[in-house]
C-alpha cells in the first residue's frame, strides 16, 4: 500500500499544470490519502485496488479545469461539489453526515441522543445552542450553518450518483431532500492484513485483554466504557489506542474509578503496534454514541478474527450480525455493555466462534476487491446514463 500512497502524493504535485490523460477516472478529495483518519484509510485502500481505468492522480480543485475530458469523477470532498461544470459523469461517496449537519456528528451531547432533526436554520441553532451539538462559537456556528445549507441545495439541482457508505447515511441524504433515485448504499471494504492471522487461540483469550482502538473524544464513547469496566471482572484489562483531546479528562475518571492498574494507554499506534493489540485481545470494543456513519475498526476487527461489541447507533449494524459476529448493545447503557464483555470474558468458544463469523463475512461481502468491483458497476451505470454529447449542464456559485 505505501508504494501506492507515495504514487498519489508525487502525481498530486503535477496537478497545477491542470494536464491530464483523457478519458480516465479521477478521485478528488482534499483528504490526505494515507492518513490516520477513516477516509484517508479509506482512499489509500481504494488506490491500491484500482483498475486500470482510473488514475493514480488526485485532483484536490476543479477550479478552471475543463471536466469533458474526463471519464468520470469520483469525489470524496463536499466542497469540490461546488466546483463541478457537469460535463462528465460523476459519482460522491459520502463518508460522513457533514452534508446535512452542520457539526457532522448528529450526535446531541447536552442530552446524549442522537438528533433526530433534518436540516433547518432554526433546529440546528437551537442544537447547538441549547443541545450542545458542535461548536457554539457564534461566527463558526453561522458559517458552518450557511455552509450546510449551500450543500443541500446544491445536492438537489445537480444530477449526480451519491454514493452512501450505509444504509444509514443513504436514508439521511433522502429524508434532507436527496432525490432517492440518485443514491446507492455501498458498505466499506478494507485491504486484508498482509501479515498472519489466525483464530483467537486458548492462550490469547486468557490474557484477558479488550481492545478500543480510535480517536479520543466525547463522541466515541471511551467516557461509557471507562464506567463500564469497573463492572466487569477485576482480570479484564483495556488497551486503548488512539489519542485526542479527551485523553487527560478521561485519564483522570479513569484514576477516580481506581482503572489505573487495568488500562495501557497505547497513544497513536503504527500498522504493526495495532495489528499487535488486534491480535492480543479477545474482543475488540465499539462504543461509539454518536451515529457511525458506517465505522472500519467492525471490519479491521473481522480480519483479525476478533468479535466486536459494538453500539446500536448509524451505520454499525450493518456490519455486525448481533449473536454471531458480536454483539450490539444500546449506547451509555452500562449494565448491557458490562454483560457483553463478561459473556465473552467467560466463554472462549463463543468469543472464537463469533470470530471466525467475523472473518468469513469480511471474506464474502466486505474485502476492498468486493468493494472495488460493487463500485466499477457504479461507475458503469453513471456513464451508461450520461448524454453522450454532454454540455455544461449546470454551474454552481462559490463559497466566498
Amino acid at each position: 500500500m505505501l508504494n501506492s500512497i507515495n504514487d498519489a502524493k508525487r502525481n498530486d504535485e503535477l496537478l497545477h499544470r491542470n494536464t491530464f490523460e483523457k478519458d480516465l477516472i479521477y478521485q478528488c478529495s482534499n483528504f490526505e490519502v494515507g492518513g490516520s483518519g477513516g477516509v484517508e484509510t479509506y482512499l489509500a485502500s481504494l488506490f491500491e485496488h484500482r483498475p486500470p481505468d482510473v488514475s493514480d492522480r488526485v485532483i484536490k480543485s476543479l477550479k478552471n479545469v475543463d471536466q469533458s475530458q474526463f471519464r468520470l469523477l469520483h469525489i470524496h470532498s463536499p466542497d469540490l461539489l461546488l466546483e463541478l461544470t457537469g460535463e462528465c459523469p460523476t459519482v460522491f461517496s459520502v463518508h460522513n453526515h457533514s452534508l446535512y449537519c452542520p457539526s457532522g456528528t448528529k450526535y446531541l451531547a447536552g442530552s446524549r441522543t442522537i438528533c433526530d432533526r433534518n436540516f433547518s436554520y432554526l433546529g440546528c441553532t437551537w442544537g447547538k445552542l441549547v443541545d450542545k451539538c458542535g461548536s457554539r462559537k457564534p461566527l463558526r456556528t453561522l458559517r458552518e450553518l450557511q455552509n450546510t445549507h449551500q450543500l443541500l441545495d446544491v445536492l438537489k439541482k445537480i444530477k449526480i450518483t451519491f454514493v452512501a457508505n450505509s444504509e444509514y447515511v443513504r436514508q439521511q441524504l433522502i429524508q434532507n431532500g436527496v432525490p432517492s433515485e440518485q443514491t446507492v448504499t455501498l458498505h466499506c471494504g478494507i485491504s486484508v492484513p498482509e501479515t498472519e492471522t489466525a483464530p483467537l487461540s486458548l492462550e490469547v483469550h486468557q490474557n484477558h485483554r479488550i481492545l478500543f482502538a480510535g480517536r479520543i473524544v466525547s463522541d466515541k464513547g471511551l467516557e461509557w466504557l471507562l464506567k463500564t469496566l469497573i463492572h466487569t471482572d477485576p482480570q479484564i484489562q483495556l488497551d486503548i489506542a488512539g489519542e485526542g483531546w479527551e485523553r487527560p479528562r478521561l485519564e483522570k475518571l479513569a484514576n477516580t474509578l481506581g482503572l489505573t492498574n487495568r488500562i495501557t494507554w497505547h497513544g497513536w499506534c503504527d500498522p504493526d503496534k495495532i495489528n499487535k493489540l488486534y491480535q492480543q485481545c479477545f474482543a475488540v470494543i465499539f462504543p461509539s454514541v454518536w451515529p457511525e456513519p458506517a465505522g472500519l475498526v467492525t471490519l479491521e476487527a473481522y480480519a483479525r478474527y476478533r468479535p466486536v461489541i459494538g453500539s446500536i447507533v448509524g451505520g454499525i449494524p450493518e456490519h455486525l450480525q448481533d449473536g454471531k459476529t458480536g454483539i450490539l448493545v444500546p449506547g451509555n447503557n452500562i449494565q448491557k455493555l458490562a454483560n457483553a464483555i463478561n459473556e465473552l470474558y467467560g466463554d472462549y468458544q463463543k468469543s472464537r466462534y463469533m470470530g471466525e463469523q467475523g472473518h468469513t463475512l469480511l471474506m464474502k461481502e466486505f474485502t476492498m476487491a468486493a468493494h472495488v468491483n460493487n463500485l466499477q458497476a457504479i461507475y458503469a451505470k453513471a456513464i451508461a446514463e450520461f448524454p453522450s454529447r454532454a454540455k455544461k449542464l449546470y454551474s454552481i456559485p462559490q463559497v466566498t
